[in-house]
């Protein structure tokens, strides 16, 4: 079983993202969900990222890096759209990975000031026509790092929800909500291949 970092959205650490947990859990995972605010929740996007405006980006990925060294370096970092951020840095920087799950977002490799682990696999899940992910440039970026990775799956779904896999927030798609859980399943399972 599989050992999971998981990073929250913008709008902190909902309930949905429990529930999402809870599901990785009852298969046998164990999964790990530092909160980046402070407790601080949020009920639009955009207050969400006025708040990460406030304290930096930097500072979220730092936050992010610090959970990270209290866990082993064999670990799957996973992310939920902002959460991509500090999840694909410590999944692209941070020695030993065993895996990376991307919901929602991709940053360009280039950030980090290194290439992908050419063998570190990675799946990214999106919606075809979710604004976030489709007209912000991370879908360039998800198609950038499959071109260079050995092990990457993009998965797009139809429909234009950001935070689709949520059960707390309205954008919430419980039917490809259950096709992604089924696909990030099956990477967990042949992590140990």
């Amino acid at each position: 079983m599989a050992e999971v970092l998981l990073f929250h959205h913008a709008l902190g650490l909902t309930k949905g993202i429990f529930t999402f947990t809870d599901e990785l859990r009852r298969a046998g995972h164990t999964v790990h969900v530092p909160d980046l605010f402070d407790g601080h929740l949020f009920t639009t996007i955009k207050d969400g990222m006025d708040y990460v405006k406030e304290i930096g980006f930097e500072e979220i990925m730092e936050r992010g890096s610090r959970a990270a060294s209290e866990f082993p370096y064999e670990i799957v970092y996973a992310g939920f759209s902002l959460g991509v951020l500090a999840a694909q840095k410590l999944a692209q920087t941070r020695e030993g990975a065993s895996g990376a799950l991307f919901f929602n977002s991709c940053v360009p490799t280039s950030m980090f000031g290194s290439p992908w682990p050419a063998n570190l696999p990675v799946q990214i899940h999106g919606m075809d026509a979710d604004p976030y992910f489709v007209d912000e440039g991370d879908i360039e970026a998800t198609r950038e790092l499959v071109a260079t990775a050995n092990h990457a799956d993009l998965f797009l779904y139809p429909g234009d929800q950001h935070l689709f896999a949520d059960s707390s927030l309205p954008s919430y798609d419980a039917e490809t909500t259950t096709l992604l859980l089924q696909r990030v399943f099956e990477f967990l399972r042949h992590l140990d291949d």
